[in-house]
């Protein structure tokens, strides 16, 4: 089974260039090896890190750290989705 987590932060506004080199060099740090990752900078400052993970829905599956409370204005949020094949 697929799993995907993502977790989204957003920075204190002109810092989200600070924030997505942060996101990116934890993705980089997580334990184990997921089958895909992405990182991507959206609008008003706020980055996504979207993992894809060959494990069971409900398996224990690595934290990303929260980032440092002078970078971000909303903590890091996490959602698992888990794929219901194609539409």
């Amino acid at each position: 089974m697929t799993v995907a987590l993502m977790w989204e932060a957003r920075a204190v506004p002109g810092r989200g260039a600070e924030l997505l080199a942060w996101a990116q060099e934890r993705a980089r740090e997580l334990p184990g090896r997921p089958l895909r990752r992405e990182t991507l900078r959206a609008p008003q400052d706020r980055v996504l890190v979207i993992t894809w993970w060959d494990a069971p829905y409900d398996a224990e599956l690595p934290e990303l750290p929260e980032p440092d409370g002078e970078l971000v204005t909303r903590a890091v949020h996490r959602w698992r989705f888990e794929s219901l094949g194609g539409v």
